[in-house]
């Protein structure tokens, strides 16, 4: 499968359906997560990290008190490609977790 590095006005196209806090340019898909907690934060990393195996893509993620920043590129390709908005789609699904103790 041929992964075709995507222009800013597709990329904007696609940013237009996903989570509003997505930005994006023919380099890469950024996005930084607030969670309740730093315990949830680090939750929600290890909850991606097998989802983006199952892919073989992989995402850079900073990982601060209780902040995640999730910055998304096809290095083989050499910028956002179909690939890094499938693995937007997941994150802005795992993004809804709830802290561990409920709260």
């Amino acid at each position: 499968m041929t992964r075709q590095v995507l222009d800013q006005g597709e990329i904007d196209a696609r940013l237009a359906r996903l989570h509003t806090d997505w930005s994006g340019t023919p380099g890469a898909l950024t996005r930084s997560i607030e969670f309740a907690d730093f315990t949830t934060a680090v939750r929600f990393v290890t909850v991606l990290a097998p989802r983006c195996e199952e892919l073989d893509h992989h995402p850079d993620l900073a990982l601060r008190w209780r902040c995640v920043d999730v910055q998304l590129s096809t290095h083989s390709a050499g910028g956002v490609t179909e690939k890094d908005f499938q693995l937007a789609e997941i994150v802005d699904e795992l993004a809804g977790l709830p802290p561990i103790d409920g709260g």
